[in-house]
């Protein structure tokens, strides 16, 4: 099995690397630019800006024609890409990006309140081993090595974050999902995900923008 390095960017973006190849996840306008330059498939959770910068999608595309895109079948409302070079994907639908192989998971982003209305959400397991949920707290059904945990959003509780890692039950998790905590905020979450809290049987990494995390 070839080793994997996830590398953390700004907010909600990861880019999972494999003999060379780049899967970028969620390049948002709270990433910084650098994480779209190198990507070879990009994959879009849900429409929201802080998952997706349609601009730097959209330059990137135009400066990378090889460069293609993977989301949920919303987004092609919001976001015009090149003809053939954006493919739309559904709960349980596996597809090859770039060398990798990718399960889609998930219909919808996660309630913020009842008022408001949902949007589409698709979270995406690659290779059976690193899982992203974008905005929801869906169980991928594998056992991973890695999983994305949203740190802070309006729609995130802490117990059912705790009790959503117990039942995934990975071998690590990364956080993410944490540009709006403060740097007090980010400790406190590092104490209830960490050693520090109730427990999920998981080793817990917060990582800087640019650090990774590799497993074998």
């Amino acid at each position: 099995m070839s080793g994997l390095e996830v590398v953390k960017h700004g907010h909600a973006c990861l880019t999972v690397v494999k003999d060379g190849r780049r899967l970028v996840i969620d390049p948002g306008v709270w990433t910084e630019p650098e994480a779209l330059e190198r990507a070879d498939a990009v994959l879009v959770t849900h429409e929201h800006a802080d998952h997706v910068d349609q601009a730097a999608l959209r330059a990137a595309l135009a400066a990378r024609p090889e460069l293609q895109v993977w989301t949920n079948p919303a987004f092609e409302d919001f976001f015009e890409a090149p003809h053939g070079r954006m493919h739309v994907v559904q709960d349980g639908e596996t597809f090859d990006a770039a060398g990798f192989t990718v399960r889609a998971v998930g219909d919808w982003h996660a309630e913020v309140h009842a008022d408001l209305p949902r949007v589409r959400n698709v979270g995406f397991v690659v290779d059976e081993r690193v899982f992203h949920p974008g905005d929801a707290l869906t169980f991928p059904g594998v056992e991973l090595d890695v999983l994305a945990v949203p740190l802070h959003g309006p729609w995130v509780k802490t117990a059912e974050l705790v009790d959503w890692v117990r039942l995934v039950a990975p071998r690590h998790t990364l956080a993410i999902h944490d540009a709006l905590l403060s740097e007090k905020g980010l400790d406190l979450m590092d104490r209830l995900l960490g050693p520090g809290g109730p427990g999920t049987g998981a080793t817990y990494a917060r990582l800087a923008a640019g650090e990774s995390l590799t497993v074998d």
